[in-house]
């Protein structure tokens, strides 16, 4: 990211860590398994993790153009200092869609709630009264039946078709990166991804005519990407 310009990307829709590689279990396909993804998940205390999120959302703020948007997803374990962190470097928050899946998995341990939905956060670098970012309201409005679109979202997890050339463990449905973009984003428009994963971001943004970056560390997971561009 350091090596790209500053203020010459459209927008960015990404996917940070969640920290809740903890040791415990969860419900995958019906089977109990480790709910751990990686160290890459794994929280190193929450004033390092705050330290960490201030860190790559400053990077993307130099990176957005000045009507530029950004859109975070995020559970309860990371979404209060992701929010707090856009609040700390400037970034305007517009929305949070709430995202509610179809059918989520059981909650084994029976000691709370059934974790049904995820948060994006929606936020832009305009200054009220300045800078105008893009919103499609009359194109959302139409996707909903010609009435306003509420700010929640009710959409099931990625299918088999999406993870045909490999899955990750955190993929985010193409419907919901796709109404996103849409939403916030023109043909043409470039659209950043920190953290690519399986590079839904990527796809969504090609298939809709936009432009794509995305940074990854590990190259299963571009080739992955690339792989699902030549199927388009």
């Amino acid at each position: 990211m350091a090596s790209l310009p500053a203020e010459s990307v459209d927008c960015i829709w990404t996917d940070p860590p969640y920290n809740l590689s903890n040791d415990g279990i969860t419900c995958v396909a019906g089977r109990m398994v480790k709910v751990n993804k990686g160290e890459w998940d794994r929280s190193q205390g929450a004033e390092r993790d705050h330290a960490f999120n201030k860190a790559w959302l400053a990077a993307c703020y130099r990176l957005l153009k000045p009507t530029g948007t950004i859109w975070v997803t995020g559970t309860l374990h990371v979404y209060p200092s992701v929010g707090f962190a856009m609040q700390q470097l400037g970034f305007r928050i517009l929305n949070d869609i709430i995202w509610e899946k179809v059918a989520p998995p059981p909650n084994l341990g029976c000691r709370c709630f059934t974790h049904a939905t995820e948060l994006v956060l929606w936020a832009t670098k305009a200054r009220k009264g300045k800078e105008r970012y893009t919103f499609n309201y009359e194109e959302m409005k139409s996707e909903n039946g010609d009435r306003q679109m509420k700010n929640l979202w009710r959409m099931p997890a990625p299918g088999k078709a999406e993870k045909i050339y490999g899955k990750h463990p955190t993929q985010k449905p193409i419907a919901l990166v796709s109404r996103c973009l849409r939403a916030s984003t023109n043909p043409g428009d470039l659209v950043l991804n920190p953290f690519a994963g399986s590079s839904t971001t990527g796809v969504a943004a090609l298939s809709l005519g936009r432009e794509s970056i995305g940074c990854e560390v590990d190259i299963g997971h571009m080739v992955t990407f690339s792989l699902m561009c030549l199927s388009l």
